[in-house]
């Protein structure tokens, strides 16, 4: 089967899956297809699917990945390879420009909400919608069978806290693992609380990869996009909590610890802490 067949079926199977949308009129196009199946992907609830449905995304969701580019760890050059770069941990660490869903990493993180199940928006440019989207809809299933475990656990008003994150299987990304966090939201203005709350986002992820043998990580630039964290002093914490946490734990527990940027704006701000 080809990859336009792939997606002509999925698309089908997908409208019929949604009592909503199951009248749903796409276009004949490529794009206008891929469109209409990341948008039902989207908006669908966590709940199981047929699994020749399941086998059928997975094979085509794979090899959009392949179509995109993967890129690997040995194709990230650290940043003593990059910019001569002379700091703590300079053959450890790494700056890349780019879309992480593309990392095949041991793990990476997703700015996730405090419900935890992605980002219901059809389309949206959230890394939560993009991870979700090219990982497939086990990944929100799997989310919703976490957070129901702690709602048994905490009461049926349970949301993920600030800082707390959740590991899951990486399914049609290249990343084996991605670590769910839930960053801080700056409501009016910035506080040492808000920035103590962003450092141990980045703490906690770290020694979740530790626990679970997670030797690279990439980490996106945690609340500053609708969360509204300053961009400036958020690459500021993540660059010093990072530092700390590696002179604290010793050479040998990462490989590799990587800072994605999307915009050139924060790569200008990650390269002048860098350099």
């Amino acid at each position: 089967m080809t990859q336009d067949e792939r997606l002509d079926l999925l698309v089908e199977r997908f409208k019929a899956d949604s009592a909503y949308y199951k009248d749903l009129r796409v276009g004949s196009g490529t794009e206008e297809k891929r469109t209409a199946l990341r948008s039902l992907m989207n908006v669908r609830p966590p709940r199981p699917m047929d699994g020749q449905t399941l086998l059928l995304q997975d094979e085509y969701l794979r090899e959009r990945s392949a179509e995109r580019g993967v890129v690997t760890l040995g194709e990230i050059p650290t940043i003593r390879e990059q910019y001569g770069s002379a700091r703590p941990f300079a053959d450890k660490l790494s700056l890349w420009q780019g879309d992480i869903t593309r990392l095949a990493l041991d793990a990476i993180v997703n700015a996730a909400n405090a419900q935890m199940l992605g980002c219901f928006q059809p389309m949206h440019t959230c890394i939560d919608n993009c991870i979700h989207s090219f990982a497939g809809v086990e990944l929100r299933l799997e989310c919703e069978r976490q957070m129901a475990a702690l709602r048994a656990r905490y009461g049926q008003d349970y949301e993920q806290p600030t800082a707390r994150p959740m590991l899951t299987d990486g399914y049609n990304l290249p990343a084996r693992r991605v670590i769910h966090v839930v960053g801080p939201i700056v409501q009016h203005r910035l506080t040492r609380g808000l920035e103590r709350d962003l450092a141990d986002c980045y703490r906690n992820v770290l020694d979740l990869c530790e626990e679970n043998a997670l030797r690279s990580v990439a980490f996106c630039c945690i609340s500053t996009g609708v969360f509204r964290f300053p961009a400036d002093r958020a690459a500021e914490i993540a660059v010093e909590t990072v530092t700390a946490w590696l002179t604290a734990h010793g050479d040998g527990t990462m490989d590799r610890v990587v800072f994605n940027v999307h915009g050139d704006g924060s790569r200008v701000l990650y390269e002048g802490l860098l350099r």
